[in-house]
C-alpha cells in the first residue's frame, strides 16, 4: 500500500501559516451531515456540458416530468 503525501509524521504535524481557521465554526453542517448526503460523481463527459448542481437538477427534473407522462400513458393505454 502507498503512502499518501499528506500522511501524519512529526515533520508535518504543525498547521501551515496559510490556514487560519479562526473565524470557522466548529460543527457548522455537522446536523446536515449526520441527515444524510446525495452525493453523485458525474463523469467528465456529463460534467463538461453540466457545470452545476442546478442545471443537474433542472435537466433530471425534465426527465422525471417526460418519464412520468410516458408512465401514465402507459397506464391509461394498457
Amino acid at each position: 500500500m502507498r503512502r499518501s503525501s499528506m500522511s501524519h509524521t512529526p515533520e508535518n504535524d504543525e498547521m501551515r501559516s496559510e490556514y487560519d481557521f479562526s473565524k470557522g465554526t466548529r460543527g457548522k453542517h455537522h446536523k446536515a451531515y449526520q441527515e444524510g448526503t446525495n452525493l453523485v460523481v458525474l463523469e467528465a463527459d456529463v460534467a463538461r456540458v453540466f457545470k452545476t448542481s442546478e442545471s443537474v437538477n433542472r435537466a433530471l427534473r425534465l426527465l422525471l416530468e417526460l418519464a412520468s407522462d410516458e408512465v401514465k400513458k402507459n397506464l391509461t393505454s394498457g
